[in-house]
This record gives C-alpha cells, structure tokens and sequence, in this order.
C-alpha cells in the first residue's frame, strides 16, 4: 500500500515538474518576444529644405464684369421684334427690341406738319415785320409758336427712341426673356448683357494689410472651374474707407478674359503678390501634423545606444529612429509649408506613414513610389 502510494506521488510530481517546465518555457519565450528589438518601421522622408518664398495674402473673392446690365423698357408697348438671340455678342448700340410704336410715328407725323406750318409762318411774319406790316407781339407769337412745335416734334421723337432698345455697350447678351407679343411694362427685364474681355474681382483683407498694399499689384486667382490654372490680376483700387463694422478694407482688381473662360459670378481664392522675397524653412505639407494642441512633424534621427553612440545594423549602417518636434508654421501654398520656429534647413521629416510612429520608434526610409 504504502509502495502504490509512492508511485502515485512520483506520478503526480512529474506531471507537475513537466507542467511548470511547460509555462516556464513559454513565460520565458513571451519575455524574449517583448525584450526582442522592434523591426524598424518603413517611411518616406525628405530633407528640409530653405529656398525663396515670395509672402502672399490670401483672400477670397466673386468675379463681376467690366460692365453688366439688365437690359429693360423704359416705356410700356408689345414687343414687335427681337433681333438679337440668347448668348450671341452685340456691338456697341446695336438695335435689339422694338416695340410697337405706330400710334407715336402718326402723332410725330402731325407734329411735324404743324412745324412746316409753323416754319412757313415764321418766316412769313420776319418779312411782314421788317415792312412793319404786323405788329412786334404777333411777331412773337409765331415764334414762340415755332419753337413750340420744335419742342412737340423733339418729345415725340424721344418717346420714339425709347421704343426701340439698342445695346449700351458691346458685350455678350443672356437668355432671353421676352418674345414677340409679348406685353412689357417700364422695368420688364429683357436680357442681360456682359462685357466679358475684362473681369473685376472684388475682395476683402484686414485694415493691418493695408500699408502692404499698392495699386498695380499682381494677384494670383484660381477657380473651381480651372483647379490647375492660375489666372494673373492687378489691383486696381483700393477703398478709401475700412468698413467699419468688419474692419475689413475693400479691394478691386482687374484681370483679362480674351478666350471667356471665365464668367461674372465665380467664386474666386485670392493671392496678393508682396514684393518682399525672403529664404524661408519650407517642408511639405504631409509631414505636418495640424492638431489643436499645436502642430509637429516626425524628425528622422541616428538611434543612440546608452553611452549616447550610434547605433549600428548587422550591415555597418547607422539605426534610424523618430523624434517628435512641435515647430511654429507660417504661410502655406501649393502643398508646402513655411517653418517659422522648431526645424533647420538639412534635417530630415517624415512624410508618410506616420500613423504607426511614436517618439523614439525605429524607421526605414524607403522610396516614394508617387
């Protein structure tokens, strides 16, 4: 008996030796694991770099043509032709309505006879008065009568002008809004009419940018219309007043449309040209981190060992790691960043891949296959 329980606990204490071997084993694999070296991580990175950077203020704006009117009647009748057609351009003073007017034609008709009378009279009076054949006072009545009947025939013959409705100005004219037959009233919209050879864009900057500003300066304007295109303007005024609930100083440029790729309406991105041109710290914007609690990049630097040496891989090279740096940005335009404070021109950024990073995390910088 005391011989089987023997054997029972020798039983016992090696499937309990094996089973503690067993998770020393793999408690001890875990720990080789975690102590083990992270595998660097691979990134993207670029040298920083200092160059020229001309300083711009940027401002938004709504393009708005050289000229544009809403062609209107300025007296009531229907329209008995319409010679011009929706989008076609117009010269300068080109007939493009005419409304009825043939009661006015007869009356200026009569108007007219009774100026030939009035003429003929007059004249037969400047002879009679000169023989002293009537007196001085009918001799002013019939002039006063001839320049009374001038008078009717000149009204006449603006109320006539006004029938007819000719083109203020050469330009591109818009759908049109009336047909023959149509009644129209003083103030019926007819059509638009654009002269679109020059645009103007106004826009708006604070009142602190004003001694920047100067007329004849070049202005950079893009469009959704043309994303990749940017288009020249000049400043050709600026508001004598700063508005005073905004602040803000009104500016008015101008630019030139020759192929009409542009229409009065768009939305425009500004920048002003300065003519100061300064070497600025400049890096890509994909290596900037934009947070609320300040912005950083990924600066790739030499991993150190404890006695602060580099360290080196099994091929001889330098190990690479991450530093996290919060620097102060400045301007930014056509996907670059201008670096006020916290980067030197030669140092390294991370441009990709920084998801995965932390400060002191091990890198590899490979190609960018964009």
């Amino acid at each position: 008996m005391l011989r089987r329980m023997l054997i029972m606990l020798g039983v016992v204490a090696v499937i309990i030796a094996a089973l503690a071997g067993s998770k020393y084993l793999s408690i001890k694999k875990q720990i080789a694991q975690f102590s083990a070296p992270r595998p660097p991580i691979s990134v993207t990175a670029v040298p920083v770099e200092e160059r020229d950077w001309q300083s711009r203020l940027p401002a938004i704006g709504t393009l708005r043509a050289n000229q544009g009117v809403t062609l209107t009647a300025e007296v009531s009748g229907t329209v008995r032709e319409a010679w011009f057609k929706s989008g076609e351009k117009v010269r300068f003073e080109q007939p493009l309505v005419q409304l009825e007017s043939a009661v006015e034609e007869a009356t200026l008709r009569t108007a007219e006879a009774d100026l030939g009378l009035a003429q003929v009279e007059f004249e037969r009076g400047r002879s009679l008065i000169g023989r002293q054949a009537i007196s001085k006072s009918d001799f002013d009545r019939l002039a006063a009568q001839l320049q009374r009947s001038s008078a009717t025939v000149a009204q006449l013959k603006a109320v006539l002008a006004k029938k007819r409705i000719l083109a203020p100005f050469a330009g591109t004219v818009g759908i049109r809004q009336v047909d023959v037959g149509d009644y129209v009233s003083p103030g019926t919209p007819i059509a638009t009419l654009q002269d679109l050879s020059t645009l103007l864009v106004d826009f708006y900057l604070p009142e602190q940018n004003f001694p920047l500003l100067k007329t004849g300066q070049e202005v950079a304007v893009r469009v959704a219309a043309y994303p990749e295109q940017t288009f020249q303007a000049r400043i050709d005024a600026l508001n004598p007043r700063v508005d005073i609930e905004t602040r803000n100083l009104r500016v008015r440029a101008s630019m030139a449309n020759p192929d009409g790729k542009l229409l009065p309406g768009m939305f425009a991105n500004l920048e002003v040209k300065l003519p100061e041109n300064s070497r600025r710290v400049v890096v890509p914007e994909t290596a900037v981190a934009f947070t609320l609690y300040g912005n950083s990049v990924f600066v790739v630097v030499p991993r150190k060992d404890q006695d602060g040496k580099p360290q080196l891989d099994a091929k001889g090279q330098a190990e690479l790691s991450v530093e996290r740096r919060f620097i102060k940005t400045g301007q930014r335009r056509d996907g670059s960043v201008v670096i006020l404070e916290g980067l030197k021109a030669g140092e390294q950024v991370v441009t990709s891949g920084q998801l995965k990073l932390d400060n002191g995390t091990p890198v590899a910088i490979v190609a960018d296959v964009r």
